[in-house]
């Protein structure tokens, strides 16, 4: 390979890098950047779409967004749950200061052509079906919201 070549490459940030910045949302961004960096590092069974960062005072809180569909490869619930474990462990892990992980996991809702998705008259284009907060120290709460409906079409083919 061509000098010139390697030291491109060399460069070239990598995928987990360019995902953690695209991704990234929130009024502490570098805070969502960081956290994205080590959660892109893996390709999670079902997919990490967006890390948010808010910070209010002292308060910092972190967000991450889920995908409920087209999983990488077969889940079952309690495989599913574990996942969602581990994005906590590894959000508190990145972001020391953090007090709270919020997790929301969501599907697109169909949309007929020429409905507004945008602006004050716009009609929802996701739904959540799974939501849960962990406080540190506190563990993920126990009374997470779990769509039952969509939890047995997801995880019916890999039960």
């Amino acid at each position: 390979m061509a000098p010139l070549a390697l030291l491109l490459l060399a460069a070239m940030p990598s995928l987990a890098v360019v995902d953690a910045h695209s991704r990234a949302t929130g009024n502490r961004k570098d805070v969502a950047v960081a956290v994205g960096d080590r959660l892109f590092e893996t390709e999670w069974p079902a997919q990490v779409l967006q890390v948010e960062a808010n910070q209010m005072s002292t308060h910092l809180v972190l967000g991450v967004h889920v995908s409920g569909v087209k999983f990488h490869w077969p889940l079952t619930r309690a495989g599913f749950e574990s996942e969602i474990r581990s994005l906590i462990a590894v959000a508190f892990a990145a972001a020391p200061n953090a007090e709270e992980v919020d997790v929301w996991v969501t599907v697109p809702i169909p949309v007929a052509k020429g409905v507004v998705v945008s602006g004050d008259l716009a009609k929802p284009t996701m739904r959540n079906v799974y939501t849960v907060s962990a406080r540190r120290g506190r563990g993920a709460a126990k009374n997470a919201f779990v769509d039952e409906e969509w939890a047995r079409a997801a995880f019916e083919k890999a039960n």
